[in-house]
C-alpha cells in the first residue's frame, strides 16, 4: 500500500458520463476514461485493513454476494495504479478475471460493497478502476494472444458462449485441449451480445475479445444448437469432455387474465432483437419490437428491466413506468444487511436516470401487483390493472404478497415487457444426455467440482447456480475448466 492515508485525503470521484438526456439519441457507450492523476488518487484510498473483504468471493448468511466471486487480488492492483505500474495492473488483473472489460462494465460491484472503507464512507471505486486498467492495456497494445506452446490432444466442446462458456474455453485452451464452443445465435457472446444493450456493453468490446480467443487457437461455431443441429449425444461421443454453458434462459412467466394479447414480450425477446437489429442494420431493417410512441410498461425492478428502460428510452417511447413489487429501499443499509454483506440500500441506475432526463421522473412504482391485461377488439393490449401489496417473510423463509385494499388502479399500455426473472435452464439438451437436475430445475452438479451424473460432461454458469451475475458466470466456468482439466489429465495445473 503506496498511500497509508489516502482513504482519509481524497474523496470518492465516480467516473465522468455523458448526459443522461444527451446520452439517450445514441446508441454508444456513454462512460468516459478518467486523466491517470484522478485514478492513482482513487487507487490510493485502497487501505491497509489487513483482511480485505473486497476479493474474499465468500458467502455469508445465504448470500453469495461477498467481494469478489473471481477474487480479484484488488489492493494489488490498486497500490500499482497509484504507482503508475499500469502493465503489472493488468498482469494481476488477468491473473484471476479472463474478462475484465465485462465485469468493469457490467458488474454491480459486490467488492465495493465489501469494502473497508465503505464502513464509514464512499467505498474505493474499484470497479472504475478495474475498467480503466483493461482499457489502457487494449490502448497500449499489451493484451495479445497467448496460445499454448503444446496441445495434449484432447477435444474439448463448449455449450454456449456466454461469459461462463468463454472463460472455460480459454483455460482450457491454455491448459493445452482443442477447445469448440457452440453458439446457437448468429454471433458469439451470449448473453453479453444479445442480453445486454450496446450502450452497456458494445459489441465491438466483446468481438474485440473473440478476436484474442481465436488466435488462441479456439474455434467456434455459431448458428448451431445443440439438440437440433447436432445431438447431444453425438456430441458426447465426438469430444473427450463437454462442459455445458448454456445459461438460464427459460423466462418466468406472468400468468393472469389477458396474457395472450399483442403487445406483452419477455423482456429477453425484445432485448434481443432490438440488438440484433441494431447490428445488422442500425434498427433500418425493422425487425425488432419497438417501442416508439408507445406506453411502455416494464414489470420487474432488477437489471434486465433497468436494460428494457434504456432501450425505450431510445427508441422514443410516449412514457415509460416500472414495476416493482418490493418495496422503496432505504438509503442506508437495514440491520439486516450489514457490511460485508452487499448493500440493499436505493440506488438509481443509468437507465433510470435517463427516464427522469427525458421524462421529468423516476419511472418506479413500488409494491405494485399485475392482476390482469385488458385489450381492445384487435387483440392489442390497451391497459393493465394491479393492485399493491405487502411482502412479508413466512416461518420456512417464503415470501408472501398480500394485497392491499384499495389501492387498484389501471394503467394505460400499448406495450408491456416481462422482466420477473427466469426459472432455469432449457431442458433439451438436458433430457437428451439425461442429466440429473435439482429442484430448482437446474443442471445437478456440486459446486467446486461441476460434474454432472455422466461422465465427462460438465455443467458451469446459470445453468447450474441458477440466474446470476456474469462475474460469478466468469468464475464458475474458470473452476469447471479446472476441474475438466483434471478429468481429462489425471491433475490440473489450472487455477
Amino acid at each position: 500500500m503506496g498511500k497509508p492515508t489516502g482513504f482519509l485525503e481524497y474523496k470518492r470521484e465516480n467516473p465522468t458520463k455523458k448526459d443522461p438526456f444527451e446520452r439517450t439519441k445514441s446508441w454508444k457507450e456513454f462512460q468516459l476514461l478518467m486523466p491517470e492523476p484522478a485514478l492513482r488518487q482513487q487507487g490510493a484510498r485502497c487501505m491497509d485493513c489487513g483482511v480485505p473483504f473486497c476479493q474474499t468471493g465468500t458467502t455469508m448468511d445465504g448470500s453469495d454476494e461477498i467481494g469478489c466471486p473471481v477474487y480479484n487480488l484488488i489492493p494489488e492492483w490498486n497500490d500499482l495504479v497509484y504507482r503508475g505500474k499500469w502493465k503489472e495492473a493488468l498482469d494481476r488483473l488477468h491473473k484471476t478475471n479472463n474478462f475484465p472489460e465485462f465485469t468493469g462494465r457490467v458488474c454491480p460491484a459486490p467488492c465495493e460493497g465489501s469494502c473497508t472503507v465503505a464502513i464509514s464512507d464512499d467505498p474505493v471505486t474499484i470497479k472504475s478502476i478495474e475498467y480503466h486498467i483493461v482499457e489502457r492495456g487494449f490502448q497500449e497494445g499489451w493484451i495479445k494472444p497467448q496460445p499454448p506452446a503444446n496441445r495434449t490432444g484432447k477435444k474439448v466442446a463448449v455449450v454456449g458462449s456466454g461469459p461462463a462458456g468463454l472463460a472455460a474455453a480459454q483455460q482450457l485452451n491454455k491448459a493445452g485441449h482443442l477447445v469448440t464452443v457452440f453458439e446457437r445465435e448468429d454471433r458469439i457472446g451470449g448473453l453479453l451480445t444479445y442480453g445486454i444493450p450496446d450502450v452497456k456493453l458494445a459489441n465491438d468490446i466483446v468481438e474485440r475479445r473473440i478476436s484474442i480467443l481465436k488466435a488462441e487457437g479456439i474455434s467456434f461455431k455459431t448458428n448451431t444448437e445443440i439438440g437440433k443441429d447436432i445431438s447431444a449425444k453425438e456430441l458426447h461421443d465426438q469430444f473427450d469432455s463437454v462442459i455445458l454453458c448454456t445459461g438460464a434462459t427459460k423466462p418466468r412467466d406472468v400468468e393472469v387474465e389477458g396474457r395472450n394479447l399483442k403487445g406483452i414480450h419477455f423482456a429477453m425477446d425484445f432485448l434481443t432483437e432490438n440488438t440484433r437489429s441494431l447490428l445488422n442494420s442500425e434498427h433500418k431493417d425493422g425487425n425488432y419490437i419497438s417501442a416508439q410512441d408507445k406506453h411502455v410498461i416494464v414489470i420487474g425492478g432488477g437489471d434486465t428491466g433497468v436494460d428494457c428502460i434504456t432501450t425505450s428510452v431510445r427508441h422514443g417511447a410516449a412514457s415509460i413506468t416500472q414495476f416493482d413489487i418490493n418495496s422503496e429501499k432505504t438509503n442506508e443499509r437495514s440491520e439486516s444487511n450489514p457490511w460485508p454483506l452487499f448493500p440493499i440500500v436505493h440506488t438509481v441506475e443509468d437507465g433510470q436516470k435517463e427516464a427522469i432526463a427525458v421524462y421529468g421522473k423516476d419511472p418506479r412504482s413500488y409494491q405494485v401487483s399485475t392482476t390482469k391485461f385488458v385489450g381492445n377488439e384487435n387483440g392489442q393490449v390497451t391497459e393493465l390493472h394491479t393492485i399493491c401489496v405487502d411482502t412479508t417473510i413466512d416461518a420456512s423463509g417464503r415470501k408472501v404478497r398480500t394485497p392491499i385494499p384499495g389501492t387498484e388502479k389501471v394503467w394505460k399500455a400499448d406495450l408491456i415487457l416481462l422482466a420477473v426473472g427466469f426459472t432455469g435452464p432449457e431442458e433439451r439438451i438436458i433430457e437428451e444426455l439425461s442429466l440429473q437436475t435439482t429442484g430448482r430445475s437446474t443442471i445437478d452438479a456440486e459446486y467446486g467440482k461441476y460434474s454432472t451424473n455422466v461422465p465427462g460432461v460438465f455443467a458451469a454458469g446459470d445453468n447450474r447456480r441458477g440466474q446470476s451475475l456474469v462475474v460469478w458466470a466468469i468464475h464458475e466456468g474458470r473452476e469447471a475448466a479446472r476441474e475438466c482439466d483434471r478429468y481429462l489429465m489425471g491433475s490440473s495445473n489450472l487455477p
